[in-house]
């Protein structure tokens, strides 16, 4: 089974424009995360995946794999379908490029999903984390996610989810942790099909898998990842650095 990571990289960000290439203890942050993911030791290769010739050049520069988009997306998961089209690979996994501090043992375990799917049941993997912090419930910034017995999502929403009619009734509330590791053909399919209802109300990529009927294992993590979406948190990695 060959198992390769890809970062997507745009150098347009929404809330810190060129955050992917600012400085964080004398290396950028996309070199950071690109080396950081071939450190893991557990991709048969790693690319990055951008619109930049920025990043690109970075990339290349500091003796890594780049690949420049095509064309325009909307989501990572299209600039990545495209970049793997033509690629003899079984399984892809999605890492951020924002986050460079990439831990191991939650990758790991997404893998091991694919590793014991015999019956080739699952079409991708993601991560979750319980949180009780009723802000936390509450924000939309959360995306939540509801499993059923056996750990396959049954819907993704910025609302809560469940919603708790009974008050005497107990919850658990899981936040959903946006690394993916997908079968190719999954992806392919994505990058195929337009986006339905679901997607747009919520404007939640995965919802698509969902309306189209594939199946996505969630697997529990204690793990919530450092990401880098403003320069107050660029600050908070240089002194964890």
């Amino acid at each position: 089974m060959k198992i390769i990571a890809v970062i997507p990289a745009r150098y347009a960000s929404t809330r810190f424009p060129g955050k992917l290439m600012e400085d964080l203890g004398g290396k950028t942050i996309i070199t950071r995360t690109y080396q950081a993911a071939v450190q893991t030791e557990l991709f048969d290769d790693v690319f990055v995946v951008t619109d930049s010739d920025i990043i690109f050049k970075e990339i290349i520069a500091n003796g890594g794999k780049a690949i420049m988009s095509k064309k325009e997306h909307e989501s990572g998961s299209d600039r990545i379908a495209e970049a793997i089209e033509l690629m003899d690979v079984d399984i892809v996994v999605n890492v951020q490029g924002d986050e460079p501090f990439i831990n191991k043992e939650p990758l790991a375990d997404l893998l091991e999903v694919f590793k014991s799917d015999v019956a080739h049941e699952v079409d991708l993997a993601s991560l979750m984390m319980q949180i009780t912090d009723r802000e936390d419930i509450e924000s939309p910034n959360n995306v939540k996610v509801i499993v059923d017995q056996k750990n396959f999502a049954l819907y993704f929403s910025r609302s809560v989810i469940p919603y708790v009619r009974d008050k005497e009734a107990e919850a658990t509330y899981y936040k959903h942790i946006g690394i993916y590791a997908f079968r190719k053909h999954a992806l392919l399919d994505f990058y195929k099909l337009p986006m339905q209802m679901l997607e747009k109300c919520e404007k939640l990529e995965q919802l698509r898998y969902l309306e189209y009927g594939k199946k996505i294992k969630m697997v529990q993590t204690s793990h919530a990842g450092i990401g880098i979406d403003t320069p107050e948190d660029l600050e908070k990695a240089r002194k964890m650095l």
